[in-house]
């Protein structure tokens, strides 16, 4: 492949030198003709002699310029990278990790590794960065996809209204329990649900892998006992939660009055009966797969996994679409104000912070 393009390129700079030099020849012929009818020889000579020193000249810019055009076709690593991401972000699953883990000269081509779902995928891309090659052929990096087939497939959620409508609605969010946008919605989701109170079902539920390693697995798993032991404290225990990322449950539990020694029980039987790891959690997974959960946050009112901005007089909005008749609790005046992400501590983001729809939403493979 190397020894073909570096004999084309030759090629092409002998062509192209070769039409300049006859179009610059031709040029001069004309002006020859020109200048030697009649009784300018004399002009004509010294005319000659200017002419074939700005063919001379033309002949080495054009070599210049074809040097110049070899040069600036290479985008260079930076450039490379910026494409390839973008063919990545259009092509691969948005449940996907990818990654693009080195890129380096070979020869005419650049040789990238790519990582997806941790495998490594050696890809070729030329200088100009518009070819990609790899086992299966070559791909047109600018060449859009053809009727929308590089469209993500982990989509946000589009409705915004519950399509069911109950007396009492059932109100799902999912979340991992150390994700900074999970925490920024439950902050927003918290409020809404004490305006409500017994007029709705709320549940903590969590996505089924987790990105935060094994101390989310364990958290989720405590989170997750405490709702099924004690549900009327976890709202407390979140709360005392969301202040130190160093993992404050310990002391959570006995400042939010939580039964320690109920949690614990109720952790050894979820433990037991799920068997719960960073890549498959076990814990609401039916729900998950059920409603097409892909991250942290999801929100799903009466079965409808709903868009819903994260402030809370948006999420009561979001909620009570799902009323048959909406009581007076969904005119409740909470805050338009989007809350922080992440922990008390390192929030992600100030209130009102500009990724309201961020997420923590990128599965390992199982």
């Amino acid at each position: 492949m190397e020894e073909e393009n570096k004999t084309e390129e030759k090629v092409q700079q002998a062509t192209i030198a070769e039409i300049e030099t006859e179009e610059k020849k031709s040029q001069a012929e004309g002006v020859k003709k020109a200048c030697c009818s009649g009784g300018c020889k004399k002009k004509c000579k010294n005319m000659w002699t200017i002419a074939g020193g700005v063919l001379l000249v033309l002949i080495l810019a054009g070599s210049y310029g074809y040097k110049m055009y070899t040069q600036k076709v290479d985008i260079g690593q930076a450039g490379v990278k910026v494409k390839l991401e973008k063919f990545l972000s259009e092509n691969v699953p948005a449940t996907a990790k990818t990654e693009i883990k080195d890129i380096t000269k070979d020869g005419d081509l650049y040789k990238i590794t790519v990582v997806v779902d941790k495998n490594e995928i050696p890809v070729f891309v030329t200088r100009d960065g518009k070819k990609l090659m790899q086992a299966q052929g070559v791909v047109e990096l600018d060449k859009a996809p053809a009727d929308g087939a590089g469209a993500k497939q982990a989509q946000a959620p589009e409705k915004t209204e519950a399509e069911n409508k109950t007396d009492v609605p059932t109100v799902d969010l999912f979340v991992m329990s150390y994700c900074p946008y999970g925490l920024q919605m439950e902050r927003g989701v918290l409020p809404a649900v004490e305006a409500l109170g017994k007029k709705i079902k709320f549940n903590l539920k969590f996505v089924d892998y987790t990105l935060h390693g094994p101390k989310e697995v364990t958290e989720n798993v405590n989170q997750y006992c405490i709702e099924k032991t004690q549900p009327t404290k976890l709202g407390a225990y979140l709360k005392c939660f969301w202040k130190d990322s160093k993992g404050a449950s310990t002391d959570c539990m006995k400042t939010t009055g939580v039964n320690a020694a109920q949690v614990a029980t109720c952790v050894s039987a979820t433990n037991k009966e799920f068997n719960p790891t960073e890549k498959a959690l076990g814990l609401n997974k039916d729900e998950a797969v059920k409603f097409g959960v892909q991250g942290s946050p999801t929100l799903v009112v009466n079965g409808t996994t709903l868009a819903s901005g994260r402030d809370s007089a948006s999420v009561l909005k979001a909620i009570c679409s799902g009323f048959t008749t909406a009581p007076k609790e969904c005119q409740a005046a909470l805050s338009a104000t989007s809350p922080a992400a992440g922990f008390d501590d390192q929030a992600a983001a100030a209130a009102g912070g500009s990724a309201p729809a961020a997420s923590c939403a990128t599965p390992p493979t199982k």
